[in-house]
């Protein structure tokens, strides 16, 4: 072979193995391609965000407020619907899934007693709400129902023996440092050891409460004192914890350093639960969340019968188990499988280890009502219901059989008085409201006789079913036919858009700690009573003459009050 074939062999080699390899060559080469391709698209896409971020800052708009722990944004329904997926979520996981549980997860700390550091910065948040409201207190449908003429009529003038404790500046409310905590008043201080005097301006917001309770209220429609107790109930450390006697379901007295108490009960169901359709009402659970809707909405009603309460988290360990002096109460707490601390307590219902109370793992949500003054310093009276149920599975109590029945109630004392009468009704339109058919007995003070309005205590088994309504509820006012003028007139502006009970009322428990108290559908249930209510009034009225139905009690309470005066100027 001469050399120039071998040439020609070698060249032809060579381009053989460049063609074979040339794929390969363009692949890379196209990879490369990509890869820039993919870096150029992914600075374009960060120099859009950055003119897009930096155009939308210049703006004078004013950014969205997503803070989970609760900050009030300028449209209140947006923070309760904010609340309300995280306590499904938190529902979802568990029985009793903590709102405050999920804040610390989300970024907050928490600090011994079971409150996290929203509750540390409970003066910021009121700060930081009062600034706010300027913002949308034209859109505030709670403040311009406060602010209406019908929530601004006087009560009648307040006398000595109108009020509860008659206090002036030689009289001292004292305490004493006994195991009960009582508070008593100088002129008996001979009975028990005194170690702190103070004048009325001292007084903490729980003995402030007390002693301003008088004849037609329990607090005054502005007294700055309600939010005072309500900030205390949330936050004051608990020094003390043992289980109240008696009772059908579990319920623990808390007493806090200012020698101030509070009943709290414990949360048994969540809150888009609903009390079976099977469940007679005797045997229903008494739900947290009620007691704290129940305190709001008697005061949207201008009732203001109901002492203060306030949802809390409650840290079971420390706040409970570690410090109380209840041996009964301590021996049932106990570590379930989950790790979770648990407890039961004694009681008639649901006290058992299939129905024990669980936190997650040891903060559970509580409602925390003030206590008013002891049976020694205050005594009440009991009263049987007249519309009592019979609380039997198979009997039906007297007047779910005669229609008749108010006519016989009114020929008794102390209802032949119209103004108990009118009182009771009161009560029967909160408790329809509510849903609530455990109304039994109710309670006076029995210093004001019978010319005092009634306690409404005890709502924990309302709001259980918000898809029915419940009409026996109302026989009082069916069968009777006569309601307070100044009631109907509020129920009125109440089922009116501007003043919506629904509105106002979400309004009023977006301030609570544990919010969203109440689920939408018990919301919408409260305008669909509402207009039940209404129209129970106007058949009255179409079977009846006005002056017979609606019955003039500020008149009344205005002339009672004039004739006094006269006497008074007569006597003279």
């Amino acid at each position: 072979m001469d050399l120039a074939t071998s040439f020609c062999l070698a060249d032809n080699w060579d381009s053989k193995r460049m063609l074979r390899h040339l794929p390969s060559v363009l692949q890379r080469k196209f990879k490369v391609v990509l890869f820039f391709l993919l870096l150029l698209a992914l600075l374009i896409h960060m120099v859009v965000d950055l003119a897009f971020s930096s155009g939308h800052g210049s703006c004078g708009c004013s950014p969205k407020i997503t803070d989970p722990v609760g900050l009030l944004p300028a449209d209140p329904r947006v923070a309760v619907q904010n609340k309300l997926n995280l306590r499904i979520l938190q529902d979802f996981s568990g029985s009793n899934g903590s709102l405050e549980k999920g804040s610390r997860l989300l970024g907050g700390t928490s600090y011994p007693g079971g409150r996290s550091s929203m509750d540390h910065q409970g003066h910021s948040f009121k700060h930081q709400e009062a600034e706010e409201k300027i913002e949308w207190a034209d859109r505030s449908k709670l403040a311009a129902l406060f602010e209406h003429p019908l929530y601004k009529i006087p009560t009648p003038a307040i006398k000595a023996k109108d009020k509860l404790f008659v206090t002036n500046s030689k009289i001292k409310f004292q305490l004493k440092s006994s195991s009960s905590d009582e508070w008593i008043s100088s002129s008996t201080a001979d009975l028990v050891h005194l170690t702190e005097q103070m004048s009325k301006d001292a007084y903490p917001p729980w003995l402030r409460f007390n002693t301003d309770i008088n004849r037609y209220e329990l607090y005054g429609r502005h007294d700055p004192t309600r939010h005072a107790l309500l900030e205390d109930l949330a936050t004051q450390k608990i020094v003390s914890s043992v289980q109240k006697p008696g009772g059908t379901q579990l319920k623990i007295i808390m007493t806090f350093p200012n020698k101030g108490k509070a009943l709290f009960k414990p949360m048994k169901q969540t809150r888009d639960q609903e009390t079976p359709a099977d469940f007679f009402y005797f045997s229903d659970f008494e739900r947290h969340n009620a007691e704290i809707a129940a305190f709001h909405l008697d005061r949207i009603l201008d009732y203001r019968r109901i002492p203060p309460v306030s949802g809390r988290l409650v840290n079971m360990t420390q706040d409970i188990r570690d410090i109380t002096t209840d041996q009964k109460l301590l021996k049932t707490f106990f570590i379930s499988p989950a790790g979770n601390v648990c407890f039961y307590g004694v009681c008639s219902y649901y006290c058992s280890t299939e129905h024990a109370l669980c936190g997650k793992p040891d903060l559970l949500e509580g409602s925390m009502a003030a206590l008013l003054p002891g049976e020694k310093l205050a005594k009440r009276r009991s009263w049987r219901s007249p519309w009592r149920r019979s609380y039997s599975k198979t009997k039906k109590a007297e007047w779910e059989l005669n229609q008749n029945y108010c006519t016989q109630v009114r020929r008794t004392p102390p209802y032949d008085q119209t103004s108990r009468l009118l009182n009771l009704i009161d009560l029967t339109v909160l408790d329809f409201l509510m849903g609530n058919l455990d109304r039994h007995h109710y309670e006076t003070f029995e210093k004001f006789g019978n010319d005092t309005f009634l306690l409404h205590l005890d709502n924990g088994r309302g709001f259980g079913r918000h898809s029915h309504d419940e009409m026996s509820i109302l026989a009082p006012l069916q069968q009777c036919c006569i309601i307070k003028k100044s009631t109907f007139s509020r129920l009125q502006l109440l089922a009116t858009e501007p003043y919506r009970l629904s509105d106002v009322m979400r309004e009023s428990l977006a301030t609570d700690r544990l919010s969203p108290v109440l689920s939408e559908p018990h919301l919408k249930a409260l305008d669909r009573r509402l207009q039940k209510v209404l129209a129970t009034v106007k058949s009255c009225l179409k079977n009846g003459e006005e002056k017979g139905v609606l019955l003039d009690d500020q008149g009344r309470q205005q002339a009672a009050t004039s004739e006094q005066e006269k006497k008074k100027s007569r006597a003279a």
